[in-house]
């Protein structure tokens, strides 16, 4: 009886820190990211991450002294990204030349939640919800011009 109790409090421990994983990973807006410091760079996709809870782009901008600095947008999971018109390796992908519009990590890193990207066809596409909000991404909480 001993051993069979033991066995269902370890079963049962193991499931809630399995649970408890992926929920610290993820965070506020607020934590990570500052609603008042817009960024908008333009640069090359050199890797595109379909994740949840948060999809990842990162795009090489070349700064004003010519050096090239690896930039990383996050934004929607993959469902509010498909509701949005992403498709997966079609939309973006490495190689393609974007224009990313988003809110500045509050450290100051090359790192941002990306709002807004304008794609290689020129077509404005939302990639992240706007500050605040707490929008899922089943709908725009604001118009994109």
């Amino acid at each position: 009886m001993n051993r069979q109790f033991f066995g269902s409090v370890l079963a049962g421990v193991g499931l809630a820190a399995a649970a408890v994983g992926p929920a610290a990973a993820h965070h506020s807006f607020g934590a990570e990211y500052d609603g008042q410091k817009v960024v908008t760079l333009t640069g090359v996709v050199t890797k595109v991450e379909w994740t949840n809870p948060h999809c990842h782009f990162y795009i090489d901008v070349t700064d004003e002294k010519g050096g090239v600095v690896n930039w990383k947008f996050e934004g929607y999971g993959i469902g509010p990204l498909y509701r949005n018109g992403w498709k997966r390796d079609v939309t973006i992908k490495p190689g393609d030349r974007v224009t990313a519009t988003g809110y500045r990590a509050r450290d100051g890193g090359p790192w941002a939640h990306s709002r807004e990207v304008i794609v290689a066809g020129g077509q404005k596409m939302l990639f992240g919800p706007p500050p605040g909000t707490g929008d899922g991404g089943a709908i725009p909480a604001v118009e994109v011009r």
